[in-house]
């Protein structure tokens, strides 16, 4: 009888984290590598956010918080639902994490039982699938191809609802393909939705903010009020505030379903960092005026990433409408083989190749459920994402 628990077998490691920390690894032993894979924006928290971090401390905001969140801090989510989707909550409605990841863990974990199914459009980020399966659930996925720009249609949807479909878990702009749904195409989505009143509706909304091209971010219960009470939206500072090492995640929901997640956090973690709460408190309520720039800079390098991997013959890059991911297909160069005869059969052989040869360390695509592909992050500076991209192409030169 093995002594760890048989839940375990069921998940695996984080993909992106291994490769992340592979590529570190070899740094440390010498080798030029540049690491891609990390979703995670290289510029600093702004100035006037780790100004309120330090105050907190120099103030003593240093000691345990209500086990979800303190109400300076629920108050300016509320306000920033309001402000930015029309969305009206209380702060009883409202519960704050460790990071987004948690918030979507303590509701699956607050509401899954044995059979439940939940929906999961593919690609998809890639603790979605194990998540869902730590917490007893089964995960039910839908391929949203290159072809309809990763994003999947609303007869996929509807036919991927059984009477045990407990949750479809969304995310626009999508990790990994930076895909995003206007609101013609959510407001299908949502129709299909309201023809199922079991079905509850789960919106990773982190990349919010990062929408480019004239793309406008909208979320469900937005698009489609009569599913405010079956909807958990769920969004963080990480990522557009440059405060991913913070840690804080939120969401708001229905009183209840928030209820069951602060009684799953209470008995595991408890209450978030009262620090980064404080500075979370100044993200939300404070200026907003370097998400702008910051943006630019992605259309920037996403442009660049994309016109280099582009002019690649074997490889497809579509332009993502935000987040900082491109998704390239290399369909084009399965079957070829490097200089040493090893043959691309698949993406993970694709990206270790890669690896080994020229030093780029990108996540394969069957880790987020789509191949044959691989994801780039290019949060990281032009000078990187150029040398990385011109590696990647000498590499698929070679390829014959």
């Amino acid at each position: 009888m093995s002594f760890l628990s048989e839940t375990l077998a069921r998940v695996k490691p984080s993909p992106t984290i291994a490769v992340s920390n592979l590529a570190a690894e070899l740094k440390a032993a010498g080798r030029d590598v540049i690491g891609l894979s990390a979703g995670e924006p290289d510029f600093d928290t702004p100035e006037h956010i780790r100004a309120a971090g330090i105050a907190a401390i120099n103030e003593g905001h240093t000691r345990y918080t209500a086990v979800d969140g303190i109400p300076d801090l629920k108050e300016a989510i509320c306000a920033k639902f309001k402000r930015d989707n029309g969305l009206d909550y209380t702060p009883k409605q409202v519960t704050v994490g460790t990071g987004g990841k948690q918030v979507l863990y303590n509701a699956l974990m607050a509401t899954l039982n044995k059979e439940d199914e939940v929906i999961i459009p593919a690609p998809y980020w890639v603790s979605y699938p194990d998540m869902v399966l730590l917490a007893g659930g089964t995960p039910v996925f839908i391929e949203a191809q290159l072809e309809n720009d990763f994003k999947i249609t609303p007869d996929q949807l509807e036919a991927a609802i059984t009477r045990n479909t407990k949750w479809f878990l969304f995310n626009s702009p999508s990790n990994p393909t930076g895909a995003g749904y206007s609101r013609d195409e959510l407001k299908a989505l949502t129709d299909v939705l309201l023809r199922h009143p079991h079905v509850w509706v789960l919106s990773d909304d982190m990349y919010e903010h990062l929408a480019y091209d004239g793309f406008q971010f909208c979320t469900p219960a937005e698009v489609e009020p009569q599913l405010y009470d079956r909807t958990l939206t769920v969004n963080g500072v990480s990522k557009a505030y440059a405060m991913t090492g913070w840690r804080i995640g939120y969401a708001a929901g229905p009183e209840p379903l928030i209820a069951a997640i602060r009684k799953v956090q209470s008995q595991s973690t408890s209450n978030p960092c009262s620090v980064s709460q404080k500075a979370a408190v100044a993200a939300l309520n404070g200026p907003q005026d370097f998400l702008a720039p910051n943006n630019e800079m992605f259309v920037r390098r996403r442009n660049l990433v994309v016109d280099m991997l582009s002019a690649v013959d074997g490889i497809t890059c579509p332009v993502p409408d935000g987040a900082f991911y491109v998704y390239p297909s290399i369909a084009g160069l399965i079957g070829k083989k490097t200089p040493a005869g090893v043959e691309i059969t698949n993406d993970e052989v694709f990206a270790t190749e890669l690896l080994n040869d020229c030093g780029v360390a990108v996540v394969f695509g069957a880790a987020f459920g789509l191949s044959p592909n691989f994801r780039i992050s290019y949060a990281t500076s032009d000078a990187l994402l150029k040398e990385a991209c011109s590696r990647i192409q000498a590499f698929c030169a070679k390829l014959s």
